[in-house]
């Protein structure tokens, strides 16, 4: 059976890619977010890359393709996510000199099994017109009283939002971060619904004046005319924990147990940490570079300065059942 006959049996959606590739990745980005360093890493090597958009049950799949499985890699966003891969135990660790010098130890697992490829910061978005500057500073206040009846959320249950009360328990302890949690819910203005960028449209309707949200959500919402007002109503600010930085997720990387491009696969995942493909990942996606020193694109240098947090993703993964329990627990989502 062929490689895009595996692929298709699997419900696996290929992007435009030969039949037969040097490497082949599953990735639960839109191929179109990845296809620019695709490219440069094509033209740059000679070696074809070939994308599957697994939408759902990744892990699930590479579970029952075992040792058949033709990826090579896996690129999915989230801490959580790269981390259930890992667990699953269908990654193998990678010793890359390059990776490691490139990435900073908090965004990489220490046994080489996941490698961070850009940042998200978690933010605030407040309305310029009723949040005044310097109202916002940290994520412990968000739970102060003052803000009820003017937050507005997705899911509590999301892992976006499930990684910042990881790290509010990283940092504080789990008595605290049930106590904040409680603190949030009651500050809601409507019961938690959609995604990032509905809750800025609704800061844009007058229903909320601030919501948690990603950073490049913001770069999209100016790039859709639709779109546009609701961005241009709103200001990011960067809070931070009070004993920390900015909480940052990731977009990130591993290699899959079955690897049969193993070499090629490895070439990639050094190129991706490169100047040239960490500055394509900044100005295309609005995100963060992994590589310190990468130039942020203009927009997002006009959003002000990040200074993340610097707990290991690693630890805050550690915290994932408790803050779903917390999140359960204080019913958030009503």
């Amino acid at each position: 059976m062929t490689l895009r006959a595996v692929l298709l049996a699997s419900g696996a959606v290929l992007a435009a890619a030969p039949a037969l590739a040097d490497v082949n990745v599953y990735t639960t980005r839109q191929p179109e977010l990845i296809q620019p360093v695709v490219d440069a890493f094509t033209e740059a090597t000679g070696i074809a890359v070939n994308l599957a958009f697994v939408n759902e049950g990744l892990v699930e799949r590479l579970v029952a393709e075992g040792a058949r499985s033709p990826a090579d890699l896996v690129m999915t966003v989230d801490i959580a996510n790269l981390q259930q891969i890992v667990d699953a135990g269908v990654t193998q660790p990678v010793d890359s000199e390059v990776l490691e010098a490139a990435i900073p130890a908090e965004l990489r697992d220490l046994e080489g099994h996941w490698f961070a490829l850009t940042k998200r910061a978690r933010v605030v978005y407040a309305s310029l017109d009723r949040v005044a500057d310097g109202e916002v500073t940290t994520y412990e206040d968000l739970a102060d009283p003052k803000w009820k009846g003017r937050i507005c959320s997705r899911s509590g249950l999301h892992n976006y939002n499930l990684a910042l009360l990881s790290a509010m328990i990283a940092h504080h302890g789990e008595d605290y971060a049930r106590q904040w949690a409680a603190g949030l819910r009651d500050n809601l203005a409507r019961k938690p619904q959609g995604g990032d960028r509905d809750q800025v449209q609704a800061i844009w309707q007058g229903e909320c004046d601030i919501s948690l949200g990603n950073t490049y959500y913001l770069g999209q919402m100016l790039a859709d005319p639709e779109q546009q007002a609701w961005a241009q109503s709103v200001r990011l600010i960067f809070p931070t924990f009070e004993d920390g930085g900015t909480h940052v997720n990731v977009s990130g990387i591993a290699m899959t147990a079955a690897a049969p491009n193993r070499d090629e696969a490895l070439q990639f995942m050094e190129f991706l940490v490169s100047p040239e493909a960490q500055a394509i990942y900044a100005e295309k996606n609005h995100e963060y570079p992994v590589v310190e020193g990468t130039k942020l694109s203009d927009l997002v240098a006009s959003w002000g300065e990040l200074n993340p947090d610097r707990l290991s993703l690693s630890e805050v993964a550690g915290h994932r059942a408790a803050a779903v329990r917390i999140m359960e627990e204080v019913n958030f989502d009503g």
